[in-house]
């Protein structure tokens, strides 16, 4: 029931305040596995993708957020899984196994998963080097990835800002993009790196922004 409210009633709601220029859905397979992947630029970026994409796309979700006690935190947790979120361990050593073992089950059991390739949002407003786990994910279950470019939302909210503005958005699906021709190659590093390069140019040309090859670190990140 929440889940159709969700879909039904708050995001056609939320398109109709806020009006996202949102182009080529067209592109995002309506049945079997895919990986919709997309540039990060604020922290509304997963709310955006839930309400344009065309199906319902599972995120992963930190499980201290499906946890909680009392009536404010039981609200929360069904919403998030109204919301296709999967809850996952974060902050030890096999935090990164147990996100990719998540998406792989989501993704088997033919539905759609989104992940970040940059990894974290982009706070100089440039696409930075995709993480290798996006082509890892797309090898080892055969799942299309959907590219998607995002632009404005740094403006719809910026940061340290919890209400989203009105600003000028654009999300932008890219064609599917089929790995097929790397079959059985999955363990091949070369071929993971070649794979989430492949991605990251095809969310370039839909962003349109700067590209720097190198990993995005935060502020007090180590090199």
């Amino acid at each position: 029931m929440l889940h159709l409210l969700i879909r039904l009633v708050l995001a056609p709601l939320a398109r109709l305040v806020y009006r996202p220029d949102v182009r080529g859905t067209e592109n995002v397979p309506l049945t079997g596995p895919v990986i919709i992947a997309p540039n990060h630029r604020a922290a509304v970026d997963t709310a955006l993708i839930q309400i344009v994409t065309p199906r319902p796309v599972s995120f992963l979700g930190k499980a201290e957020y499906f946890t909680g006690k009392g009536p404010r935190a039981r609200l929360m947790a069904a919403f998030l899984r109204a919301l296709h979120y999967v809850p996952v361990e974060r902050g030890n050593a096999m935090a990164g196994m147990a996100a990719l073992e998540a998406a792989r089950k989501v993704l088997e059991s033919g539905g759609a998963f989104a992940l970040y390739p940059e990894g974290t949002r982009s706070l100089d407003g440039r696409l930075h080097r995709g993480h290798t786990g996006v082509g890892a994910l797309a090898l080892a279950t055969g799942a299309k990835v959907v590219p998607v470019g995002i632009n404005g939302t740094e403006k719809m909210l910026p940061i340290g800002k919890k209400v989203p503005r009105l600003a000028n958005v654009t999300v932008r699906f890219g064609e599917p993009l089929d790995f097929s021709r790397y079959d059985g190659m999955e363990s091949s590093p070369a071929i993971r790196r070649a794979v989430t390069d492949e991605i990251m140019y095809a969310i370039l040309e839909l962003s349109e922004q700067e590209y720097v090859d190198r990993y995005h670190k935060r502020p007090g990140e180590a090199a």
